[in-house]
């Protein structure tokens, strides 16, 4: 089997034959390539040079797109700066204000980060369609709404302007299902959907306020054909119960969270990844243990189930730890 089948057939409840890999490469993708993690960001083929040797030397099962959550900002009007060896840095166009009069409505045909987005998975279908996974992305409307206002000012408004949070989750979450379309009609065959601001709030203020906004992201996602990956770092066990129902393919989970846990919450239909600690459990670990830890992990929740770390695997990872980690793991 290729990547992509081994994926697909995971998913769709089929036998693969072994589990599959998923592991997200930022910052280690582009010092892999001796590439500025600022040209990472913004040049579409940077990004594709640096995944596809990625796949090539390690031997994983996707392609994907992300690099930092500023993409649909920039779009709104944020001004971005890139940085050499960081995340970027990008304005927050609601920082002082709540008239959503004053953004740009982002255009994936046109806004250019967008753009720059579609580039790169349609180089990945020159180069690896239907061999690879290729995973898109958007920022959940919880995760958006926080770069427009700021984390914590968006944290008051859903305490004090619940209204006005839901306005502003509503114009996300519609800029993010034309986004995640584009991307699906580009070649994309899952979306991730990154909201890990949702960690940081009440289960009953998620399943109130932010829960329903997903919902929609993820039917539409559907109805165009894509999977959804849920991707919420941080400790979402308390969460567990809503975001069983919000029909996502995948979730990602992070080292606090209980596997076992959750799959007898999200159910055996529910392709879990995860979840060892990025720095203590791969960068800082060793490849027999990585092997040993990814066994036990496998064996607490079943399948479906892929590998991955808990969020981003460090840029400092030995590659004979990312190598043991994207090892192919036989089928329980």
């Amino acid at each position: 089997m290729n990547g992509y089948e081994r994926v697909m057939a995971t998913l769709e409840g089929r036998k693969a034959d072994c589990v599959p890999r998923v592991p997200i490469l930022m910052h280690f993708a582009a010092r892999y390539i001796n590439a500025s993690y600022g040209d990472f960001c913004r040049d579409h083929r940077v990004k594709v040079r640096a995944n596809r040797k990625l796949v090539d030397d390690f031997g994983f099962d996707q392609l994907d797109v992300m690099s930092d959550p500023w993409t649909e900002t920039t779009a709104f009007g944020g001004e971005i700066d890139y940085l050499d060896d960081a995340v970027p840095r990008c304005s927050q166009p609601l920082e002082n204000s709540k008239d959503l009069s004053r953004l740009e409505r982002p255009d994936p045909a046109h806004s250019a980060r967008m753009v720059n987005t579609l580039r790169t998975i349609a180089a990945y279908r020159e180069i690896g369609w239907k061999t690879y996974s290729i995973t898109g992305w958007v920022e959940g409307p919880a995760a958006e709404a926080s770069d427009l206002r700021g984390v914590s000012r968006f944290m008051i408004d859903l305490i004090d302007d619940a209204p006005f949070a839901r306005e502003v989750m509503d114009l996300c979450t519609a800029v993010a299902v034309d986004f995640a379309s584009a991307q699906i009609e580009a070649g994309a065959d899952t979306i991730g959907v990154g909201d890990a601001v949702v960690s940081q709030i009440s289960p009953a203020m998620y399943e109130r306020l932010v829960a329903p906004f997903q919902k929609r992201l993820f039917d539409r996602i559907h109805s165009s054909g894509g999977r959804v990956r849920l991707h919420i770092c941080g400790d979402i066990n308390a969460h567990l119960p809503i975001i069983a129902g919000l029909g996502a393919d995948i979730v990602d989970c992070d080292s606090m969270v209980d596997m076992a846990r959750a799959r007898k919450i999200l159910g055996p239909g529910v392709a879990l990844t995860g979840n060892l600690d990025p720095v203590n459990a791969v960068m800082k670990s060793t490849p027999q243990k990585i092997r040993r830890d990814l066994r036990a992990i496998y064996e607490s929740v079943g399948d479906p189930w892929f590998v991955n770390g808990g969020c981003e695997i460090p840029a400092g990872t030995p590659p004979e730890n990312l190598r043991a980690l994207c090892e192919p793991l036989p089928l329980l």
